[in-house]
């Protein structure tokens, strides 16, 4: 429990505070439960969608939920997106070194550039977008949606983490992606995994009235929704390489950054699987 209750301190605005003392090593086994964190933040939008839903157009609602999204873990996620893309703009000089000491030292001003304007921009209008294409769908299917984005997106982090090194020599970054091994992927993987099951037997139980009524939707469409998961681990190692490349490693703001891509990402992949889904 101590690990999920610093999940929840280090990645949302709820006011948890883990008392004592708190070890590396515990931080880094708090990274297997960001999925769980993700739940929580999805659950968090579905409940909202019920309630705005009946009181303003469904556009409007799409806005509130995004709104509502970035309010949820303070917005550091943008402010990382924002400083990456920042960074990764610094043309090249010829000397790699100087480089990924530049593109670092950018990524520590307070101040937020052109470019990282434009990447914050982009990401929340195609989340709205994207939402707006997905709420003409069932509302059983639009909030499996909202359930899932956040859960698959904070899971995308953990490969980064597993995978990468750090390119600082300080910070909180630093000590999630050291301490993040493969017990921490594992759970964390089977965590989200374990959502997708948990919302699918629920919709069944709910749509049924059987217990046991969700193994005919397990066999059915269903599994297409789990079909981001995997895409989503390409999209963590491909990034991975790149910062690598680029940064000389990760920073919480790459990790920021991959989560925040991997929400648009994940609505992306989900429009096409949708569309197929309701046709068979």
């Amino acid at each position: 429990m101590k690990a999920l209750f610093l999940s929840l301190q280090f990645l949302t605005i709820i006011p948890v505070k883990v008392k004592g003392e708190i070890s590396e090593k515990e931080i880094g086994e708090a990274s297997a439960f960001v999925p769980l964190v993700g739940a929580f933040q999805g659950a968090l939008l579905v409940t909202a969608n019920l309630i705005l839903i009946k009181v303003f157009p469904a556009e409007l609602t799409n806005g509130f939920l995004v709104l509502l999204l970035i309010l949820s873990n303070g917005g550091f996620h943008l402010d990382g997106l924002a400083d990456t893309f920042d960074a990764t703009a610094i043309k090249s000089s010829g000397n790699s070194e100087k480089d990924r000491e530049k593109r670092l030292t950018v990524m520590k001003d307070s101040t937020i550039g052109p470019i990282g304007v434009i990447a914050i921009v982009l990401v929340i209008l195609l989340k709205f977008l994207a939402l707006n294409s997905l709420s003409h769908f069932s509302l059983s299917t639009f909030h499996f949606s909202l359930l899932l984005m956040p859960v698959f997106a904070r899971w995308a982090m953990v490969p980064a983490m597993f995978h990468g090194k750090s390119a600082r020599q300080d910070g909180l970054g630093k000590i999630f992606i050291e301490n993040t091994g493969l017990k921490e992927l594992v759970i964390a993987t089977l965590s989200a995994v374990g959502c997708w099951l948990l919302v699918v037997s629920f919709s069944s139980l709910v749509t049924r009235h059987s217990l046991f009524s969700f193994l005919p939707l397990v066999t059915g469409h269903w599994p297409l929704f789990l079909l981001p998961l995997p895409a989503l681990y390409l999209f963590s190692f491909a990034s991975t390489k790149f910062f690598h490349k680029n940064f000389g490693g990760l920073t919480g703001d790459t990790l920021g950054a991959i989560s925040e891509v991997s929400e648009v990402l994940f609505l992306l992949i989900l429009l096409p699987v949708t569309r197929y889904s309701s046709l068979i």
